[in-house]
């Protein structure tokens, strides 16, 4: 079975649950919680059967891990891969309010040391836990942005590959991509008004001049957050085009 049909019957499958009006999604997977500092955190961990052929760090969007994250840790684990879902917040928050969502992102987008921090902290839980290496790091929304500032930073180890997922793609000032950088996803909606065609133009000419191998799909119609199943902004061919690219990427990479 080819590749993109493989990720297109088992998104169909997993749809079936998680959307309508009810959410029945049932994890497969463990919670787990980890200290950093004296900061608590809570994370999610599906494994595959048998020997993975590597791990996936899955970094949550502005609402923190939640069952959306824990159903992505659970498609990949059904892939072959461990996956980790990473708390940024800790455990216990997660904000429901804009309002509220808005200011976590901010202290990290802030402080982008504990945004690093925190990251590489999850990736060595993961590991702590015996997920196999090497680990592709994957985003939604905030996620991708963490996962681009992971990507330029080059301070985590083992890492075959990046996917941002209609995430944030702008370049903070002083920082830069490295020729080292592993191959890069960016998946983006052609009609995301969140982040614009002008932002991701901008981001594969900050690539290209860095030689780093990258990949960009763009899905017409799409909006912001078009992969979070059951929710308004939903487009189910730009979610499994993007998920296939994701798995086709895990495949060259793993």
């Amino acid at each position: 079975m080819s590749q993109p049909l493989h990720a297109t019957l088992t998104l169909a499958a997993t749809l079936g649950l998680a959307t309508g009006s009810a959410f029945a999604f049932e994890p497969t997977g463990q919670d787990v919680t980890y200290d950093v500092g004296d900061e608590t955190f809570a994370g999610y961990l599906a494994t595959a059967e048998g020997e993975a052929r590597g791990s996936v760090l899955v970094i949550h969007d502005w609402d923190g891990l939640d069952d959306y994250e824990r159903q992505r840790a659970d498609m990949l684990a059904q892939e072959g891969y461990d996956a980790f879902a990473v708390d940024l917040y800790g455990q216990g928050n997660r904000p429901v309010e804009i309002d509220a969502k808005k200011a976590e992102t901010a202290r990290l987008y802030e402080d982008r040391e504990r945004m690093r921090t925190l990251t590489l902290a999850g990736l060595a839980e993961a590991r702590n836990q015996g997920a196999a290496t090497p680990t592709v790091v994957m985003g939604y929304c905030f996620g991708g942005a963490v996962v681009l500032e992971l990507a330029r930073s080059g301070e985590a180890e083992d890492i075959a590959g990046y996917a941002t997922f209609h995430g944030g793609l702008a370049t903070p000032e002083g920082q830069s991509y490295g020729g080292d950088t592993a191959p890069i996803l960016i998946a983006h909606g052609g009609a995301d008004q969140s982040i614009s065609l002008d932002d991701v133009a901008t981001l594969g000419k900050e690539l290209e001049a860095a030689d780093v191998t990258y990949e960009i799909e763009i899905y017409s119609g799409a909006p912001h957050a078009f992969t979070v199943f059951g929710s308004d902004r939903y487009q189910q061919r730009a979610d499994e085009k993007s998920w296939a690219a994701f798995l086709e990427l895990l495949d060259e990479v793993l």
